[in-house]
């Protein structure tokens, strides 16, 4: 049973930053390919990066590309988004996802994904 806690979303002003963190238990997280996810009311939720299982491969939404860097912490089983020059259009929930046996066309289909958080609210103000 894998078990995921998002924390670090809040309030920030257009071009601010955020980190957002995302704990993992239950399994060994080197063997889970991590995702963010965004959704925001009424459209369905939206990949935003992931990193892939067992190494170092990160994807990202074009939107975010360049702004957000998705990161690992082994030893302290740990999944990070470091989200720079935020914009209003950024603001939503974020999820944290996890998922062994995801394969790479599906990587951005969040039904693809077995584990997830229970989000944090990222607000950006214009």
């Amino acid at each position: 049973q894998v078990q995921l806690v998002e924390s670090g979303g809040g309030l920030v002003q257009a071009g601010g930053s955020l980190r957002l963190s995302c704990a993992f238990s239950g399994r060994t997280i080197s063997t889970y390919t991590m995702g963010w996810f965004r959704q925001v009311p009424g459209k369905e939720r939206e990949f935003v990066a992931a990193l892939w299982r067992g190494g170092s491969n990160t994807y990202y939404e074009d939107s975010v590309k360049g702004r957000f860097t998705i990161t690992k912490d082994n030893a302290k089983n740990t999944v990070y988004l470091q989200m720079n020059n935020l914009k209003p259009e950024d603001t939503a929930v974020y999820y944290c996802a996890a998922d062994r046996t995801l394969i790479l066309s599906t990587l951005r289909d969040p039904s693809k994904y077995d584990w997830w958080g229970h989000g944090t609210q990222v607000t950006v103000s214009s």
